[in-house]
């Protein structure tokens, strides 16, 4: 197994924030990071499974709680976990057993944020509108 250099949103900027989508056109690195954290997102698996551990009382979740909401493979699961960690969205620590996985509300806030409008902008007007 790969142990890959997880990238940190936000941090190549003077002030140390993203632009956001809205603001100004992404820089190619910032593109390929935010490419792969969306590519594991769009999963319908993994879009219940981050949703399960981020909406869990207490902030985690045993794998032994996941795989039976799923009429999948335990490996399958595993999987579908693995790609959420590799793009910096859970994190996870082993316990005897079993593996708790809990979300990095840190990549979601800055998901949040490079996807919000700046204050005070404009909505954007539909292509051909007429003035």
């Amino acid at each position: 197994m790969s142990k890959q250099e997880l990238v940190i949103l936000g941090q190549d900027g003077a002030d140390g924030c993203c632009p956001t989508l809205l603001a100004a056109p992404l820089d190619e690195g910032l593109a390929e990071t935010l490419a792969k954290v969306f590519k594991a997102l769009g999963d319908p698996v993994r879009l219940r499974l981050l949703s399960m551990i981020a909406s869990r009382a207490g902030g985690e979740v045993c794998v032994c709680d996941l795989t039976p909401a799923f009429d999948l493979s335990q490996p399958t699961i595993s999987h579908h976990l693995k790609l959420l960690k590799q793009a910096g969205l859970i994190d996870s620590e082993r316990r005897g057993t079993w593996v708790y996985y809990r979300l990095l509300p840190e990549m979601t806030d800055r998901l949040a944020a490079i996807l919000t409008r700046p204050a005070g902008a404009p909505p954007a007007e539909p292509a051909g509108a007429a003035s």
